[in-house]
């Protein structure tokens, strides 16, 4: 039955990935960006300006709602995974080295459309009387469409999100948890998934405040520790590097790359980018800006700028040291996927679960490689699970109302645990289908939102161009003031030296 469920999973997962969901998610990130004006680009800095301004580790209860850190560390939760080491590993893996470029072109391009996501968000969000905040894809989906319509749009992306998220995409995490772990330390998965499910439910119970308490402290310490070990490895693997980026950008343009005796194509290039890529920062599939909407900003604009640094982080700083990494030690020079038999060694000892745990452990040693790569996947992927379920739940109390958060919250719980038990590839394919499905609503409201999306973003352009031209005005004034003033102090001069006489006729 998992054989034959495995195999219609992945029929629809080739369908969607190599078609539907690489047109979406170039076309949005394209849309979004030219019409932007390239939002991700130029207000890039102002993006780190209001996330250093709002950096906290201790942000305090904020109600319902959170501080606008919070909200991005929720939103990097979600985004930092599993996709970010296993999932960029099986990109690598199964479309070669080439994947890595385009999860970086779609990261990209989808720095404009989280922005817009981030946006839509804070405009359409609700409010309770008592404080506490609802905002997501199903309150501007219902905005851009009214009536039945656009409440099927709305239903459809929140079973497909309480599905993708609260229970196949929690799976993956727990799996890649139990499965790294257990390379790592020997430790069984079922008792991983036991121990992840006591510390899951201890968050859940707690609510909004609780989790937002968390995220904010383990988001920031476990990217700064696995940015560390990378450059670790990459400093002393330096005269690699070269080779390394050569082989990405080969294998992303040449039909005919060969890396080990396997060669790969810039089709599965692309579609793995376009897959990982979106499990990895989520930009376009409408699972951050659940997080975005509860931030407490002066204006949409403000979120949105801190958006795009969320999908940032993910991809081109964290999934670049795990490509850079299992790049330079096992695809260049005498790696052991360069010089071996490809097709043999990854079918057998090497895999997408344990090739960041084999990379790692050339530099640092096999044991203490392997124990890296479980400590920053256990956190990754633990955070990641807090989020999603908090994302899910949002969507189950919109559909079905608060009593029935808490069946749901068993529910998942008994989720997490299952996904430490099996397949690691049903598990994936599952949560790519389910993802996946989640574009599809989330890209046609935005796409039908534009207007506001594109007045927002390109009102502050013009507000600064605006600002720019008045400042030229008053540094113009000001030199034509200091002008004048001269001349009058010349003309006194001149009185001075010439006498009464001459002063009177002037």
């Amino acid at each position: 039955m998992e054989e034959a469920l495995l195999g219609i999973v992945t029929t629809i997962n080739n369908y969607l990935s190599n078609y539907v969901l690489i047109i979406l998610l170039l076309g949005m990130g394209l849309w979004f960006s030219i019409r932007t004006r390239f939002v991700q680009f130029r207000c890039f800095g102002e993006g780190w300006r209001r996330l250093f301004g709002d950096f906290s580790l201790r942000g305090g209860d904020q109600g319902g709602a959170m501080t606008s850190f919070q909200a991005l560390s929720t939103a990097v939760a979600a985004q930092v995974g599993t996709g970010n080491i296993v999932g960029a590993c099986g990109a690598i893996i199964i479309g070669g080295p080439g994947a890595i470029f385009w999860m970086w072109i779609i990261a990209l391009l989808g720095m404009a459309t989280n922005y817009a996501e981030a946006v839509m968000a804070q405009k359409t969000r609700i409010t309770d009387p008592d404080g506490t905040v609802h905002g997501g894809p199903v309150y501007y989906i219902t905005t851009a469409f009214k009536g039945k319509g656009g409440k099927f749009l709305a239903g459809f992306f929140a079973v497909a999100i309480i599905l993708a998220l609260g229970f196949m995409g929690c799976m993956v995490q727990s799996n890649s948890i139990a499965e790294t772990m257990n390379n790592a330390f020997g430790v069984p998965t079922w008792v991983i998934g036991l121990l992840v499910v006591v510390l899951a439910g201890f968050v859940f119970v707690g609510g909004v405040s609780r989790l937002a308490a968390v995220t904010e402290k383990i988001v920031p310490v476990m990217a700064i520790l696995y940015v560390i070990g990378s450059l670790v490895i990459l400093i002393m693997n330096a005269p690699a590097l070269p080779a390394t980026f050569a082989l990405i950008f080969e294998c992303a343009f040449n039909p005919q790359a060969s890396v080990g005796g396997a060669t790969f194509g810039i089709i599965a290039a692309i579609s793995q980018g376009a897959k990982r890529g979106l499990f990895s920062n989520e930009a376009g599939m409408g699972s951050t800006p659940h997080a975005h909407a509860l931030a407490e900003v002066r204006e949409p604009h403000e979120q949105g700028v801190v958006a795009m640094i969320g999908v940032f982080v993910d991809t081109i700083v964290v999934v670049t040291m795990t490509a850079l990494v299992v790049l330079s030690t096992m695809y260049v020079g005498d790696g052991t996927l360069a010089t071996g038999d490809y097709m043999t060694l990854t079918a057998e000892t090497v895999t997408k679960t344990n090739i960041a745990q084999l990379a790692f452990g050339k530099f640092f040693g096999a044991d203490l490689g392997a124990w890296f790569v479980a400590i920053c996947l256990l956190f990754f992927a633990f955070s990641t699970i807090l989020s999603w379920n908090l994302f899910a739940k949002l969507n189950v109390e919109w559909l079905f109302g608060k009593k029935a958060v808490l069946p749901f919250t068993i529910v998942a719980l008994a989720f997490i645990f299952l996904g430490s038990l099996l397949s690691n590839e049903l598990v994936w394919e599952l949560a790519d289908m389910f993802n996946q499905l989640m574009v599809l609503p989330n890209a046609i409201a935005l796409f039908a939102l534009s207007a506001p999306i594109l007045a927002i973003a390109n009102a502050r352009h013009d507000k600064r161009a605006s600002d720019v031209g008045e400042e030229k005005l008053e540094d113009q004034e000001r030199a034509a003031a200091v002008k004048v003033a001269k001349e009058l102090a010349r003309t006194a001069e001149d009185e001075a030296a010439h006498g009464g006489s001459d002063r009177s006729e002037r």
